[in-house]
């Protein structure tokens, strides 16, 4: 049975998701990951399994399906400081 860590719900759906991940500084992108999403809060939960097979993937037993480009900004607040 579900229950959420984070808000306490027991409703859940099960979808796919995607994350990104920094390890080191580089960031990987990993899409369609199976995942029980709270549907009170949406916190993701991955089974035991997934979260080794993303390890798995990330330190170097995958291969990418593609790479992608992604522009960075920095957020500068325009509140005066205190």
């Amino acid at each position: 049975m579900f229950k959420c860590h984070v808000c306490g719900s027991n409703q859940s759906t099960t979808t796919y998701v995607t994350e990104i991940f920094d390890i080191d500084g580089k960031f990987y992108l990993v899409e369609n990951i199976p995942a029980t999403v709270c549907s009170n809060c949406g916190e993701e939960v991955f089974s035991r399994e997934t979260t080794e097979n993303i390890r798995e993937m990330l330190h170097g037993e995958g291969e990418p399906s593609r790479s992608i480009s992604v522009d960075v900004f920095a957020y500068q607040s325009t509140q005066p400081r205190s």
